[in-house]
């Protein structure tokens, strides 16, 4: 009898450092989560940067140098782009 109770013993012991294990596993998991969404935020917050900083770069390009042909189409078509972007954003405002 005392065999057996050496065993449920042992097995009580491990099944405790096992509901640890899970538990630390656990923690750890949630705190990855939260640094992978922070990571996913500053990764957005810094392509939002790159995309004005390309506004600008090309802003600045146009005041600086003649554009050719090709160019031109190019910013009248970004131009218009923004323009509808802009009315659509004043349409769900006004609704």
């Amino acid at each position: 009898m005392a065999e057996l109770d050496i065993q449920i013993k042992r097995i009580n012991d491990k099944l405790q450092q096992l509901l640890k294990q899970q538990a630390l596993l656990q923690k750890e998991n949630a705190d990855l989560k939260k640094e992978l969404e922070a990571s996913k935020k500053e990764t957005s917050v810094h392509h939002a940067n790159i995309d004005e900083l390309k506004q600008q770069v090309s802003i600045l390009k146009m005041n600086t140098v003649e554009m050719n042909e090709t160019d031109k189409k190019e910013f009248e078509k970004r131009l218009n782009l923004y323009i509808k972007e802009i009315d659509r954003c004043i349409a769900l405002l006004s609704q």
